[in-house]
């Protein structure tokens, strides 16, 4: 059986949504095929236990660009975001530490243990945001590719430049940002452990990498971008994350997109160095114009397309493109949520600390990398424990909730051999004992716990090696790099196929911006892309 469209995009993860919506609201027939029985990828609200649903991967809204919700209306579509309180930073005891966006309240914390660290912030957080705010512009921008020796290139490297003539000195700023070490960086502002923790506990997320490696900094400005801005604010989906994803769905269908799940593609078809369709595990076959991948750019270039499509350059360029992953993630039932012992909601003036670090100093996070980097799971992981259900009572039953945490770090292959089937209960085991030091007698209230190491993310979701970010994000792999040098523009060697996941420019993130930025540039090459024919 062969179906026809203009359009099809492999995966419904968000960006492939985003994609889509776009392409069909632009009157383009476009199908969205997914492998799982369920819509959103690694963006989903899953039951994990009988009665307790979880945002199984992705957790907590930070980066949904607000251009996005406000152009697919998302918010009318279901998208409600509720509060998450001020970042709280248990620290042993009853010290703690408290980071939020309003510079006044962080001014004061700081003081608590550093006076020059308080006076200083407003002047660093100006210079971050003068930063980000560079990183910002280009986050809409297709990149360039400026070795590439023809005309249309030349053209548009110099229209990127003139575009960002202003920047200024602004430019050796983001150099410091994607060359220096998160600690360096932040030594060279403060003075006191604890508030460097504070800052670098965000460099160590997602990444395979302490807050003492090189080019960690950059990922600090990575995930705070998203989390102070966007008309729909950031914080918990009512619902669980997959709200979003079914929002941008439901946006979708009022332009006549169409979601097919339980339809794994197993090749994209290519006749004539066109890409002409997919075909799918049980060999139905999609015939459409274009076909646009929101897999990871290692599976889409190593398992979609035959590699005679390929050149070998590229080939050589995905086989070393960084993807070793030591995120783990946490899904928990419990009949209390974990109470902190160094919380005093008279003093932090809030009920709970829905959002937390558990990190209590540099040192912390850097031995939890050192034991990852030697092929073992840290025996002190960083976590981030949040509670959604303390502001949405949609996923436990009345009085239960559910405790997501993402932890750090737990590498994607043991050594010596050691097997994940036998160590994850050790994990789970190791990652309760550090909620217990600040939360005496967290477990025994667990009901129970689902702990999905990198091997899981990826069997599950296909992410690579379990890379949220879908691969690091590191200077040698960030813009025209991103996933690889010539085909970082959201296209590929072959005409009609094009990539639009988080191995593309900007990067991981729940931000739907790659997805955005592909169907830009599938419009504008749309006149040129000829009917295809069959192979």
């Amino acid at each position: 059986m062969t179906t026809t469209h203009d359009v099809i995009v492999i995966g419904s993860g968000h960006n492939g949504l985003v994609c889509g919506t776009y392409l069909a609201k632009s009157g383009l027939k476009t199908l969205v095929l997914e492998r799982r029985d369920i819509v959103g990828g690694a963006c989903v609200t899953e039951e994990f236990s009988p009665g307790f649903r979880a945002s199984r991967f992705s957790y907590v809204m930070s980066l949904l660009h607000p251009r996005i919700v406000r152009e697919l209306e998302l918010q009318s579509h279901g998208l409600q975001v509720l509060p998450a309180n001020d970042l709280f930073c248990p620290l042993g005891g009853d010290d703690y530490i408290v980071y939020s966006d309003d510079i006044k309240k962080v001014q004061a914390e700081f003081a608590r243990f550093s006076r020059h660290d308080a006076e200083i912030y407003p002047k660093f957080n100006d210079y971050l945001q003068e930063s980000a705010n560079v990183v910002r512009q280009l986050l809409f921008e297709t990149p360039v590719d400026p070795v590439r020796r023809n005309w249309g290139s030349f053209k548009r490297s110099a229209a990127l430049l003139w575009r960002y003539r202003t920047i200024g000195d602004r430019a050796y700023r983001m150099v410091d940002l994607l060359t220096q070490s998160a600690y360096d960086y932040l030594s060279a502002w403060f003075e006191h452990d604890t508030i460097k923790t504070v800052l670098a506990y965000y460099a160590s997320i997602g990444t395979f990498a302490g807050p003492k490696s090189p080019g960690t900094a950059y990922v600090i400005m990575h995930h705070l971008m998203g989390e102070n801005s966007g008309a729909a604010g950031w914080g918990f989906v009512r619902g669980g994350m997959g709200a979003i994803t079914a929002a941008i769905a439901r946006s979708g269908a009022r332009f006549g997109l169409e979601v097919m799940t339980g339809t794994p593609v197993a090749e994209v078809l290519v006749s004539g160095g066109h890409a002409t369709g997919v075909r799918t595990a049980d060999g139905r076959e999609f015939r459409a114009r274009a076909v646009v991948c929101n897999a990871a750019a290692p599976i889409l270039f190593r398992k979609l397309v035959a590699p005679q499509h390929l050149p070998p350059e590229l080939l050589h360029e995905i086989d070393t493109y960084r993807t070793f992953s030591t995120a783990f993630k946490m899904n928990i039932a419990a009949h209390e949520p974990p109470r902190y012992r160094a919380f005093d909601p008279a003093r932090q003036q809030f009920d709970y600390p829905t959002y937390v670090h558990l990190a209590p100093g540099i040192d912390y996070l850097e031995r939890a990398y050192d034991e990852a980097k030697y092929g073992w799971y840290s025996s002190k992981p960083f976590l981030t424990p949040v509670v959604p259900t303390i502001v949405d009572d949609s996923l436990a039953p009345p009085g239960k909730h559910v405790i997501n945490i993402f932890g750090g770090h737990a590498p994607y292959k043991l050594k010596n051999g050691a097997s994940w089937a036998d160590e994850k209960r050790n994990l789970t085991r190791t990652a309760l004992a550090v909620i217990d030091e600040m939360a005496p007698g967290f477990s025994s209230q667990v009901i129970d716990v689902e702990t999905l190491v990198a091997p899981d993310l990826e069997a599950i979701v296909a992410l690579p090696q379990g890379h949220i970010f879908h691969g690091e994000l590191s200077v040698d792999q960030l813009f025209w790099q991103r996933p690889v040098p010539h085909w970082a523009d959201y296209r590929t060697p072959v005409k009609g196929l094009y990539q639009c996941g988080s191995s593309t420019h900007p990067g991981g993130g729940v931000s739907g911006i790659p997805g955005h930025n592909a169907a830009r540039e599938i419009r504008n090459d749309w006149k040129s892309l000829r009917a295809p024919r069959a192979a």
